[in-house]
């Protein structure tokens, strides 16, 4: 890319005509550094420098015979910026009313254009002179219950106070703030039209005095306040057809006339969400409140709010809802390659929108995945390593459903109560095989807008895993039975889950945040309450049994913080740190189970490092009988602590390439995972206090996110920098990243069928945090 940056500056200005300049450098001097960015917009981008990368594209298109094209003009990459002295002028006088409306009424600006061949660098000078500041500042209102109402809510935080400097920006706001709040206490036609500003600037030593003036409505003493009379809803098709002739009414709580065409919706649920209510004050904040709810029942294609004038002071609702289509059905499908080995995954979901006419959603989801291994011998079939069979199904209900009442909770976010249960099916070649049911009742609700609670009180599982015998014995013989014990089991589990999470509606916003998300799990302490009083059967380790089969026993806390510091323009770094712990115990306290366990690398974490390709600790696959090491593969790396944290700068290189704004970032990760005790499975892997930092791996990388709005398309590249599974200085292996043949070579000798990468690549979609 750095080639092609600089071949593309060298062949830049080549399809230019003599008289033309192409504007690679635009300064402004002169200006208060806060002001330098907002004076830059003011430049039109046809004024501005081009994008190297994309006027490099551009003229590869368009370039015909050394000119460029008059016709069939390529749409692609960006046109080149061309001096215009017209533009020039322009900028200049759009760059004094700025200084101007910031207060520095004197201001000067000048012009300086230096041509060299066929490039030009703009210069703009600026002598600002001394601001302006606000000597007096009178609020004239003509209603007195306004006056009252601007002294209470707006008069103390408002910024323009007397000895500030002059804004127009603050008088704007000022009037939006206005504006806002009389919508909010029920002035329904109130216009932004009726604040005006007066500023006088004729006064010595740099100062103004400004009059806010607030008008009554023409011919009328005062401003009028709006209450709620009457709602309606209207349910209706976008196609007549569909509609049924004649609608059921319903009035519900004696307030809300409820017309459904479509015969599919029952009245209460949609009235849960309809915050306006007969003899309310009109609100744009309940307004807009109602919008948001309503799209998020996600049952509505289109809604639309009307008001209509009963008298002088009282107000219809009018809701028109169009619902989307009730059902529907997705498939998609990817293709997995990785050292070797590659695969595809495949899955259809199907969706009901209003199950029992609330709105309710049944989700149905199933998914197929298969992974080869190209290193194995005979057919395709023959190269199988795992497959993996997944069904899901979810029902999700708009409300909290609970045996009893609970106050309101819809004014911050949509509570739902969801109903879940999945099952999975997956065997991996000559080593394992999983049978998995799962089922839940969650909630989830917000306790202010960016404070969100998911509790699931009941988490059931059941587990059946077989190591192959084969593979087990090999395990046995080589003194791993109590893997064995671990792995070759199934497991009855009952417990209860609970996370809470700050901030996480601010998470794709350019601004300063902390973000936050705690999580706790719980399995077996119902069940281990009841053992006390029960006399379960035990099995032949000393585990309590219930149904056949032993139950769990566990706590697992883990917490996500991040800090979001936003830089200007569309840059921004990131600092995250994520520590977790799950402690196993009473019923089964030897290992952890695979599901619940922390793994370490993977694209949302450390990059540098596949998934559950790292740690745990000092450990080295190199231990292992290589029949074991094939087998083994992402069943031995795992572990009960985990600690992480990443540090990412991110920022954007072009605008605009194949519709899509093309960003960047670099990174550096670290951490790694940790087992409480020594065993014989993971030697080197256990945690301690005196050298946990020393097994901290640290990778480092570059990626490129292609942003269409919607959605992120993602590629990382980590590299290796300390690896902690070699001993002493070995363990920084970014040392050997130019030596990498002979290093690979040996790292082959010692640890095959294992391959030593010190990239690895990550395609995702989304950030990785």
């Amino acid at each position: 890319m750095l080639l092609l940056v600089l071949f593309a500056s060298c062949r830049s200005t080549r399809l230019l005509e003599a008289d033309q300049a192409l504007v690679t450098k635009v300064e402004i001097d002169g200006i208060d550094p806060q002001f330098a960015e907002g004076a830059q917009a003011y430049i039109p981008p046809a004024l501005r420098p081009n994008s190297r990368i994309n006027l490099f594209i551009y003229n590869l298109a368009n370039a015909r015979k050394g000119r460029y094209r008059t016709t069939n003009i390529r749409n692609v990459g960006e046109p080149p910026h061309i001096l215009d002295s017209a533009l020039v002028d322009f900028s200049t006088q759009q760059i004094a009313r700025y200084l101007l409306s910031k207060g520095y009424f004197n201001a000067t600006v000048d012009q300086d254009i230096i041509r060299r061949g066929k490039r030009a660098h703009l210069h703009f000078h600026v002598v600002p002179g001394e601001p302006f500041t606000l000597r007096q500042v009178d609020v004239d209102i003509a209603d007195t219950a306004l006056v009252r109402l601007y002294a209470e809510r707006l008069s103390a935080t408002s910024p323009i106070k007397p000895g500030s400097r002059y804004d127009a920006d603050s008088l704007v706001a000022e009037r939006e703030r206005l504006y806002y709040l009389m919508r909010q206490r029920g002035y329904y036609d109130y216009l932004r039209q009726y604040m005006r500003v007066d500023v006088d600037s004729t006064l010595q030593r740099n100062q103004a005095d400004v009059r806010l003036i607030v008008d009554n409505p023409e011919g009328r003493t005062g401003h009028t306040q709006f209450h709620i009379d009457s709602s309606f809803v209207v349910i209706k098709h976008d196609r007549a057809e569909l509609n049924q002739p004649v609608p059921d009414k319903t009035e519900w709580e004696g307030q809300l006339a409820f017309e459904d065409y479509t015969g599919r919706f029952r009245a209460a649920p949609i009235a849960r969400y309809l915050f306006h209510r007969q003899g309310d004050t009109y609100n744009a904040n309940l307004e807009n409140l109602t919008y948001d709810r309503l799209y998020e029942l996600n049952g509505f294609r289109n809604v639309k709010i009307n008001y209509e004038k009963v008298d002088s002071n009282r107000l219809n609702v009018y809701y028109e809802l169009v619902p989307r289509p009730y059902m529907g059905n997705q498939i998609e499908g990817e293709y997995t390659f990785n050292a070797g080995m590659s695969g595809f995954n495949i899955g259809n979901t199907f969706t009901h929108r209003n199950l029992f006419g609330g709105l309710e959603q049944l989700e149905v989801k199933l998914r197929y995945g298969v992974l080869f291994d190209s290193r194995l011998s005979g057919g395709l079939l023959d190269r199988v390593f795992n497959n993996d069979f997944q069904i899901g199904v979810n029902i999700t209900v708009p409300r909290l459903i609970t045996p009893f009442a609970v106050p309101p909770v819809g004014r911050s976010g949509l509570p739902r109560t969801v109903f879940s249960a999945n099952i999975q099916a997956f065997d991996q070649r000559q080593t394992y095989s999983n049978r998995y049911f799962s089922g839940t009742l969650s909630y989830n609700w917000f306790d202010t807008r960016y404070k969100q609670h998911n509790l699931t009180p009941i988490v059931l599982e059941y587990r059946y895993g077989r190591l192959n015998s084969e593979f087990a014995q090999d395990l046995i013989d080589n003194g791993f039975l109590l893997y064995v014990r671990s792995n070759n089991r199934a497991y009855f589990g009952l417990g209860s889950q609970y996370a809470y999470t700050v901030n996480a509606a601010r998470l794709s916003r350019l601004e300063n945040f902390l973000y936050f998300r705690g999580a706790v799990d719980l399995s077996g302490n119902l069940l281990g309450l009841a053992g006390t009083v029960i006399d379960f059967k035990r099995n032949v380790d000393g585990e309590r049994e219930i149904l056949g089969v032993p139950y769990l026993q566990y706590a697992k806390v883990e917490t996500d913080i991040r800090y979001y510091r936003y830089l200007g323009g569309d840059r921004q770094l990131v600092v995250r740190l994520n520590p977790g712990v799950a402690i196993p115990y009473g019923n089964n306290s030897s290992l952890l189970i695979f599901e619940k366990s922390f793994f370490g690398g993977g694209m949302n974490g450390i990059r540098a490092w596949q998934a559950r390709t790292l740690g745990p600790g000092n450990y080295n696959r190199k231990v292992l009988d290589p029949g074991l090491r094939l087998n083994l593969r992402n069943l031995d790396q795992l572990g009960e602590i985990k600690l992480e944290g990443n540090i990412e700068y991110r920022f954007k290189l072009v605008d605009d390439i194949f519709g899509a704004k093309l960003k960047a970032a670099t990174f550096a990760d670290f951490g790694n995972i940790w087992r409480f005790n020594e065993n014989e499975l993971n030697p080197g892997g256990e945690f301690k206090f005196d050298r946990f930092l020393g097994q901290m791996a640290i990778g480092a990388g570059a990626g490129l996110r292609f942003d269409l709005d919607y959605f992120v398309v993602r590629l990382d590249a980590g590299v290796k920098v300390r690896d902690p599974q070699f001993d002493g200085a070995q363990q920084w292996v970014i040392s050997e990243f130019f030596n990498n043949r002979a290093f690979k070579e040996q790292y082959r000798l010692t640890n095959a069928p294992d391959r030593y990468h010190f990239v690895q690549y990550n395609f995702g979609i989304g950030m990785p945090f």
